[in-house]
C-alpha cells in the first residue's frame, strides 16, 4: 500500500488527539506517524498486522512446495526478470541460487519474523548484477589479489 500525505500524521499530531489518530488509523488501515527527530513508524491495527503475517506466511510456503516439487525452481527462476530486471547480468546457475537464498529469507520472514535478510538476499546480488553489468569492474573484481587490506569496518 503506497502512503499519500493524507495518510500521515505528526507525532505531535498522535501526542495532542490521540483518539482522532487511533479512529482515523483504523478507518484507513493504517497511517504513517512522522517524527522530526526519528524514524517515522506505523500505527495500525494489531488484526491487521496479523493478516499481513499470515499472508507472507501463505506466500512463503506456497513458494517453498513449489521448489519442494521441482528442485530446479523453474517457474520461480522464469518469473525472476519481471520482479528484478536486473537478474539479466546473472547466470544461469547464479539466478537458481538468488531465487532459492530468496526463497528461503522470505521463509524466514514469515516463519522466524526476520524480515531484514530478504532486502540483505536482494541488496547482495542486486550488487553482483551491478558488477558483472560492467565488464570493466566485472573483470577488475576477478583479479587475484594478496597481501592484508586491513581490518575490515562493519556497519551496523
Amino acid at each position: 500500500m503506497s502512503i499519500s500525505h493524507a495518510d500521515a500524521v505528526t507525532f505531535s499530531d498522535l501526542s495532542r488527539n490521540p483518539r482522532a489518530v487511533a479512529e482515523r488509523a483504523a478507518r484507513l488501515g493504517r497511517v504513517r506517524v512522522t517524527h522530526r527527530d526519528a524514524p517515522d513508524f506505523y500505527l495500525t491495527a494489531a488484526d491487521r498486522e496479523e493478516e499481513r503475517d499470515r499472508t507472507l506466511a501463505t506466500a512463503s510456503r506456497l513458494f517453498l512446495a513449489l521448489i519442494k516439487h521441482d528442485p530446479t525452481a523453474h517457474a520461480l527462476v522464469i518469473a525472476m526478470p519481471e520482479v528484478f530486471p536486473w537478474v539479466r547480468h546473472l547466470s544461469p546457475a547464479e539466478l537458481r541460487a538468488f531465487t532459492l537464498e530468496l526463497v528461503e529469507a522470505l521463509s524466514d520472514a514469515a516463519e522466524l519474523d526476520v524480515d531484514a535478510t530478504s532486502q540483505e538476499v536482494i541488496a547482495g546480488w542486486r550488487a553482483t548484477a551491478r558488477i558483472k553489468a560492467d565488464p570493466a569492474q566485472y573483470a577488475e573484481a576477478r583479479k587475484p589479489t594478496s597481501g592484508d587490506f586491513g581490518p575490515v569496518e562493519v556497519s551496523v
